[in-house]
């Protein structure tokens, strides 16, 4: 049984502490956002109230990196620690008239109370993980540094005098060379990770084998995934990348069509869609190929058709990660 809720405002360089107990507020400060500030701060939060580990529970925002100090600080300590949805703390925190750290940690300590039953307890990625993360991190970032610089290269040529635009296209096709040698390192390095971990090496081989799959998808599939941990079926997933469709009524005036929501994971649902469309349209055999031109020819909307291809791309990878089995086509099922 916990005693003591802590919610945390998380913040680049600090994080405001409020620490609950009941519906009393026992203690608010501000600490540095380092491990050794918060693993002190926490040692002496543990001491002026009697409690253990076992008694706190950390609530705080999910913040990407900014959390990275505080969860190795509650890992090495032991202290559960819940990272939570911002949008999931605004929804059930009613109105409110102002904004400031302060207000916020005091919000989350209240919700970690009052949910405190729903809680997902926060673990730090195996290390393959957390390293193919950051790779796969810094190469999108190079490859919109990329593509912005070709831009300018293709855009600017009749916006400017010619001696102007040689030198700057010079310049920039300097950057770019520089990007794709660190492109090229990269790809390198996430091939030898993946390689080199047998779990991550084998799903990549089960997740390839499925119509649309390629590099970057699959690559990307287990890394948010963390290598399929995180989320128990396809059905999890193509929420939480903005892929189920729901219903939008209520009484006798608003009825609408399903449609996807737009809080999703945009850079998941973004490969999804270039791979229901490399194996619906741009592949010209296969099962959802077939199923693309059927529901095409029944007259459905083809931007709906390509949302359930992409939902069943998603099934796809989860079915054979499950069975630890390559994708077949027309596979028929055996109860022998």
């Amino acid at each position: 049984m916990k005693k003591l809720f802590i919610g945390i405002d998380v913040g680049k360089e600090k994080l405001d502490f409020c620490i609950q107990s009941g519906e009393r507020t026992l203690k608010e400060f501000v600490v540095e956002n380092t491990m050794i500030s918060i693993q002190t701060s926490l040692k002496g939060v543990l001491n002026d109230f009697a409690a253990t580990s076992q008694d706190v529970l950390l609530c705080a925002e999910y913040m990407g990196q900014y959390t990275y100090p505080l969860s190795c600080a509650c890992e090495e300590m032991q202290v559960d620690l819940w990272l939570e949805n911002p949008a999931q703390i605004k929804q059930s925190s009613g109105v409110q008239r102002g904004k400031n750290d302060r207000l916020d940690a005091r919000k989350i300590a209240a919700y970690a109370l009052r949910f405190r039953d729903r809680a997902r307890l926060f673990s730090i990625p195996e290390k393959n993980i957390s390293t193919l993360k950051q790779l796969v991190s810094e190469h999108d970032m190079y490859i919109s540094d990329r593509a912005k610089y070709q831009g300018q290269i293709t855009d600017q040529k009749r916006f400017m005098s010619p001696a102007d635009y040689v030198a700057k296209q010079k310049r920039l096709q300097r950057q770019i060379r520089e990007l794709d040698t660190s492109i090229d390192e990269i790809e390198s390095a996430i091939e030898q990770l993946i390689d080199g971990d047998e779990t991550m090496k084998r799903q990549h081989e089960l997740l390839f084998s499925i119509d649309g799959v390629g590099e970057k998808v699959a690559v990307k599939m287990i890394v948010e995934t963390n290598a399929f941990r995180d989320f128990d079926n396809g059905r999890q997933l193509c929420c939480h990348a903005g892929v189920t469709p729901f219903k939008y009524e209520s009484g006798s005036s608003i009825r609408s069509r399903n449609r996807v929501s737009n809080r999703a994971d945009k850079s998941i649902k973004t490969l999804l869609h270039m791979a229901a469309i490399a194996a619906a349209t741009r592949k010209k055999s296969g099962e959802l190929h077939d199923y693309y031109i059927r529901k095409v020819a029944e007259g459905k909307n083809k931007i709906s058709v390509l949302n359930a291809v992409r939902a069943k791309i998603v099934l796809r990878m989860f079915a054979v990660i499950r069975y630890d089995k390559v994708y077949e086509q027309n596979y028929q099922f055996s109860f022998a």
